[in-house]
């Protein structure tokens, strides 16, 4: 994938506050177009439109019960397009679980503190 100036960005995040608030931030930081999807299956439905960057929440599944977790949704992309660089975004500490993440093909494992838009915006401008 090339460097783009404006990257088409998704955020997949159940938590309507939290990715509002997302990307608000991206959008004052970055050039970057944003799309924001409340479930994996929503997202996985608009893949044809070629995101560059997907931030996909680890925990897709507290609002949505029937909604499949962060890492199914991870697998289903990677499966459709292996090249679409995914941040996975997480309050889980543990190292485990970034870790699984990871070696089922997340580009970057980022915990959901003070300093994760930043770092979010850090990557998407890479």
């Amino acid at each position: 994938m090339q460097n783009k100036l404006v990257k088409k960005i998704f955020v997949v995040d159940d938590d309507e506050m939290l990715s509002t608030a997302l990307e608000d931030y991206l959008k004052r930081k970055t050039l970057h177009e944003v799309m924001l999807f409340n479930t994996g299956e929503d997202c996985l439905k608009h893949l044809k439109d070629e995101p560059d960057i997907i931030v996909l929440d680890y925990n897709l599944n507290s609002v949505y019960k029937d909604a499949a977790n962060g890492i199914q949704i991870l697998e289903a992309i990677k499966k459709l397009d292996a090249h679409i660089k995914v941040i996975m975004l997480s309050s889980q500490e543990a190292y485990g679980t970034a870790l699984q993440t990871i070696s089922k093909g997340a580009t970057e494992y980022i915990i959901k503190d003070e300093d994760a838009f930043e770092k979010i915006a850090t990557l998407c401008n890479q």
